[in-house]
């Protein structure tokens, strides 16, 4: 089994929290859309014939593409790839571009899930972010898409931001639950370089919020999540039953991938790869049949860490009984010994042989992360 990501890097304009490439260059749009096709060409045999059984428009802001766009390079992956007969095939979408008649254009193509950027329900929110709808046109644009049959969707929300409350974030959750979604991607705040948010929170304009007030958003969340039937399935994604992403699921369990476009990346269990983060450099390299990516092999450290980072981030955990029949018996054993502190604190848990976070170490998640991999 096998996932295809397409990167769309184009945005109208860039808000205030992403540090993922983008640009506002539209006018290279046809390019890009050529050299997408150029590489699924070139990079056909990458998935070792393995079936496709997600495809994920992912940006960016996919929803910039026309549908008839986005159908023609679900058509190209068709082409070249065996598409299992029910796959997952999600754009990700901001809810200005979701018009009537963007949506019902899209309801013809083979899309089956949307994921749509909504990050707040609060415009002063909305504005602090940059972004550039309202909180109005959020709304809007589930209901919308809810009546094109749209029945698979998930929404982005972000917490902890600053100044925020936990009244403020439980009143987004009352919103979310009204809305009868399926799929919930709940971020807390960071800060990262070269955004927007790191150089006013350098410049004192804004604040992170204070700690407690991060774990009351945390507990809420969680709280809610179990309140209203959504399963805590990985850090930061909440289904209702039968409505995990798929996709993202592949990332963590060791599916193999293929990313095309500029900055996307390929894994297929023993090299990684990723693609120039620059869209001209891209089209230009694609064109002239030269190099646009780098890979690396991954050694049996990287292997070992790759799982463990990725399984711990699940509701499932590490499977101990993979790891001893699988890999490095010193590594299992350094493992094991990290991991009897964060057990001894309830940060980690042992279940059916299966090492997890528990709710008091989820929110430190990266700390147990950086203790468990080896060198």
């Amino acid at each position: 089994m096998a996932g295809i990501y397409i990167h769309v890097p184009f945005c109208k304009r860039r808000c205030g929290y992403c540090n993922f490439y983008s640009t506002t260059r539209l006018s290279l749009k046809d390019d890009y859309l050529a050299a997408v096709g150029q590489e699924l060409q070139t990079r056909a045999s990458y998935l070792n014939g393995e079936p496709v059984i997600t495809i994920y428009f992912g940006g960016g802001t996919p929803s910039l593409l026309q549908p008839s766009e986005i159908q023609a390079i679900i058509d190209k992956i068709r082409q070249l790839h065996q598409v299992s007969d029910s796959p997952e095939i999600t754009v990700e979408a901001n809810p200005d571009d979701l018009t009537p008649d963007y949506i019902s254009q899209l309801a013809q193509t083979d899309i089956n899930r949307l994921s749509i950027g909504l990050q707040s329900f609060d415009d002063d929110y909305l504005q602090l972010m940059n972004r550039r709808h309202n909180a109005q046109q959020a709304i809007d644009a589930v209901k919308l898409s809810q009546k094109n049959g749209f029945n698979n969707i998930s929404i982005d929300l972000i917490y902890g931001l600053p100044g925020s409350t936990c009244e403020y974030w439980k009143r987004q959750l009352d919103t979310t639950a009204s809305l009868n979604i399926q799929h919930l991607s709940a971020y807390h705040l960071s800060y990262e370089e070269g955004t927007a948010f790191s150089q006013k929170l350098r410049q004192h304009k804004i604040a992170e919020v204070p700690e407690d007030e991060s774990l009351a958003q945390f507990d809420a969340l969680t709280d809610w999540a179990q309140a209203t039937g959504f399963e805590h399935y990985e850090i930061s994604n909440f289904a209702r039953p039968g409505f995990r992403s798929r996709h993202n699921s592949s990332y963590w369990d060791r599916t193999i991938y293929l990313g095309v476009g500029p900055a996307a990346h390929s894994y297929n269990r023993t090299t990684r790869s990723w693609n120039t983060p620059d869209v001209a450099a891209y089209i230009k390299n694609v064109n002239e049949d030269k190099s646009f990516s780098e890979s690396e092999t991954l050694t049996p450290s990287d292997i070992f860490n790759d799982y463990v980072i990725t399984a711990l981030r699940t509701s499932a955990g590490i499977d101990m009984d993979y790891l001893e029949r699988e890999q490095p018996r010193q590594m299992v054993d350094y493992l094991q010994h990290q991991a009897e502190s964060f057990v001894h604190d309830r940060k980690l848990e042992y279940s059916a042989n299966h090492l997890k976070l528990t709710h008091k170490g989820i929110f430190v998640s990266d700390e147990i992360m950086e203790c468990l991999i080896v060198e």
